[in-house]
């Protein structure tokens, strides 16, 4: 069974997190030039994931928009910081 929009959110959020390096040092991600700023797309990651994860325990329920570009910005997030060599790609 699928699960709802809201843990299919939970879900996504977890992912994430657990693939994105949020916990790395600026001076890691700014070593030589890059494409994108590393710290600055971090940083708005971060904040969409945290709005969300405030906006589900408050009982939003999202839809299949929302799961879309959360996916959509992590995927676009995760190819700079694979282009800026601070993330390997498996």
């Amino acid at each position: 069974m699928k699960p709802d929009s809201a843990t299919a959110m939970r879900n996504l959020i977890a992912q994430v997190r657990s693939t994105i390096p949020f916990g790395m040092p600026e001076a890691q991600m700014c070593l030589d030039g890059c494409q994108g700023c590393s710290r600055k797309l971090l940083e708005f990651l971060e904040s969409e994931l945290d709005s969300w994860e405030r906006r589900l325990d408050d009982g939003e329920i999202p839809d299949f928009g929302d799961l879309n570009a959360l996916v959509k910005t992590s995927k676009k997030i995760y190819t700079v910081l694979n282009n800026n060599g601070l993330v390997n790609d498996e």
